[in-house]
């Protein structure tokens, strides 16, 4: 992903609206472009900043994008996990299948 591809994606992260692919790829920039993540703080100081100070709470903007941060990985790696456990399925059905045509044939 390059840095154009993910500015148009800060948007929709902000929104919790990446999943799957798309989610892994943009936080795996975001983490390696200081320049992203320099925009993607802005963008969130926008939206969730401007928000919390109207309510007049106490904001920390470092923490509150750390945390936003964090439950994106552990989105990826619940998705990975479920990928996983949908392949090893997949693969002892075919191995179910293949045993049951086995035992018909002979």
């Amino acid at each position: 992903m390059n840095c154009k591809e993910a500015e148009k994606k800060i948007p929709p992260f902000l929104d919790d609206e990446l999943d799957g692919r798309g989610l892994a790829e943009f936080v795996e920039h975001i983490e390696n472009c200081p320049e992203c993540m320099e925009e993607l703080s802005i963008q969130f100081l926008v939206a969730e900043g401007l928000e919390q100070l109207e309510k007049g709470n106490n904001f920390n903007l470092q923490k509150a994008l750390t945390w936003k941060l964090e439950d994106a990985d552990d989105k990826i790696r619940v998705n990975r996990i479920l990928r996983h456990i949908l392949l090893v399925l997949e693969a002892a059905v075919v191995a179910a299948i293949i045993a049951a045509l086995v035992i018909v044939s002979v």
